[in-house]
């Protein structure tokens, strides 16, 4: 089987001036939820392949530039509810080393769960959350208190994005309310408009919806479950559908499918074949083992796990390349350590032996 996994090394902050100077002129604001234009930083590579950011390298959100080169950010720090560094590494097309980060958030401002996408015009976009702080070329996408994101846009034909995002609706750290509903920001770049969808809720709470097109107009969005972390038989992954192109979620309910959830980030991706890859962890409770499942025209399903075994393998972004491999980043090791899967997708449509 034509898979391959590597240790990430999220290098250490050697650009920070630099990052700084270009990200100067900071001004105090209230919690929103902001999108930028990055700048260019100076890359040079590192002569080692694991070097110490800080204990905390999470969570991932891994993307292709136009020139074949992969883009990774993350959040860092010693902790989630730190307030220190959301970073950015790069691997060089045909590259083994990844470059050291150029901090692109840092504390005090405390940065949540950075996406960074470059769209069709070859701009590169950088969505994230924060706390009292923005920058000028900045500019807000909601102002909602505990509005969060975590997936890329989806272009649309007329040249719209829309954003899937979600709210949080309470700061309870070990267990989300049922509250907490996807919503899917629609953004007109000509005009500059946004316009906002209902708030489909489930059960359970729908967290971090991962949308994608499956036919023009008709997108289908699983989403994380809430509720607590504790074991036990009763979670799984959410699903809600639109059929007007994003602009409404006519459910008020939001669908359980039986794909398993322990409360944690799950992802779902069209390929180029038109197959559907969905990243998840296959159990209840406990992030273990890592599965990547391939749904295919028929309607069946093929799986076969990327990682098992006692560590938690969470937050994976999966990404198809020019080249057609499959990238699949997730942290290990307690949140301290990001890895790497590479594989084909005739790979993934190998069963599993379960």
């Amino acid at each position: 089987m034509n898979r391959q996994h590597h240790l990430i090394s999220p290098p250490h902050l050697s650009n920070f001036r630099a990052a700084l100077a270009a990200w100067s002129g900071m001004i105090a604001t209230g919690t929103s939820l902001l999108v930028a234009n990055p700048p260019d930083s100076s890359w040079s590579e590192s002569s080692e392949q694991k070097i110490d950011t800080g204990q905390y390298k999470h969570p991932l959100r891994l993307t292709e530039l136009a020139n074949g080169d992969l883009y990774l950010t993350r959040y860092g720090g010693n902790s989630q509810y730190n307030q220190d560094t959301a970073a950015v590494s790069r691997l060089i097309k045909g590259g083994k080393q990844w470059s050291y980060p150029a901090p692109i958030a840092r504390n005090p401002f405390q940065s949540m769960n950075p996406v960074v996408w470059q769209s069709a015009n070859r701009r590169v976009w950088f969505f994230f959350v924060h706390f009292g702080a923005t920058w000028p070329s900045a500019f807000h996408v909601s102002l909602e208190e505990g509005a969060m994101i975590r997936r890329r846009p989806i272009p649309t034909p007329e040249g719209h994005y829309i954003l899937p995002i979600y709210h949080e609706t309470d700061s309870n750290t070990k267990k989300t309310s049922p509250n907490a509903p996807p919503m899917f920001l629609r953004y007109d770049p000509q005009q500059k408009q946004r316009t906002r969808s209902n708030k489909p809720y489930s059960r359970l709470g729908n967290l971090q919806p991962s949308a994608i097109e499956l036919s023009p107009g008709h997108h289908l969005a699983f989403c994380r479950r809430g509720g607590g972390y504790e074991p036990g038989n009763d979670g799984f992954v959410a699903q809600t559908k639109s059929h007007n192109d994003g602009r409404t979620r006519p459910q008020s309910q939001g669908e359980e499918t039986p794909f398993p959830n322990p409360n944690a980030a799950i992802e779902r991706i069209k390929l180029k074949s038109r197959n559907l890859l969905f990243i998840f962890n296959d159990r209840v409770i406990d992030r273990t083992p890592l599965t990547a499942a391939v749904s295919k025209d028929q309607g069946k399903t093929f799986r076969v796990n990327l990682r098992e075994g006692p560590h938690s393998f969470a937050y994976p972004t999966p990404i198809q390349t020019q080249d057609d491999n499959i990238h699949i980043c997730y942290t290990t090791d307690k949140r301290t350590t990001t890895s790497r899967s590479a594989m084909t997708e005739a790979a993934s449509l190998i069963p599993s032996s379960r």
